[in-house]
């Protein structure tokens, strides 16, 4: 699959390190180009979880990735604007994915919770949004987030700002870390 300067997922993953064997989340997951791509990084001994609020597009990402011999792709509908509303499990995932999302939610503060809550300690979570409108291309003006506007939501639930990534001309993306809680000895 060839990548435009639209959005670039593979690139985007690269830049975290998205390696075989990960386990990750594709938060928001549409139309499941993130998910199918980073189904084929992390390969056979991987997993991916799509969650999105619209069942007809997980129907439609189970027959994507199954045509594409892509069988660790697991489908579940969540909602991440709700508490615990992905359904998946607490400190878990290497990875996180909320791309082109926060531009159509209206509670931004519960998905970076719900980002922060599923990420492992020390995994890393892949935020992409519009950069603009760009004449009615992208969201509605009112709708886009500031690169810095989105790293100080995440910030403000825990998580740690790493780097900025490449994600299109279109797009700006950043990583952000869940920090390790120091243990008691």
């Amino acid at each position: 699959m060839e990548e435009s300067s639209f959005l670039q997922p593979a690139k985007a993953l690269d830049a975290v390190g998205l390696h075989e064997g990960m386990h990750v989340a594709d938060l928001g997951a549409g139309s499941g180009f993130f998910t199918r791509t980073a189904a084929r990084m992390v390969g056979p001994t991987g997993v991916v979880w799509a969650v999105d609020v619209n069942p007809d597009l997980l129907t439609r990402i189970h027959n994507l990735s199954r045509a594409e011999g892509l069988h660790n792709v697991e489908i579940v509908r969540g909602d991440v604007e709700a508490k615990k509303g992905s359904h998946l499990s607490d400190d878990t995932f290497d990875v996180a994915i909320v791309s082109n999302l926060l531009f159509a939610l209206e509670d931004r503060v519960a998905a970076a919770h719900e980002v922060e809550r599923i990420l492992r300690p020390g995994g890393r979570g892949v935020v992409i949004d519009w950069r603009d409108s760009f004449g009615g291309l992208g969201p509605h003006p009112d709708h886009v987030l500031t690169v810095g506007t989105a790293r100080d939501l995440f910030e403000k639930v825990a998580l740690e700002y790493v780097q900025d990534i490449p994600a299109g001309e279109y797009h700006w993306g950043f990583v952000v870390r869940k920090k390790v809680r120091p243990t008691m000895h």
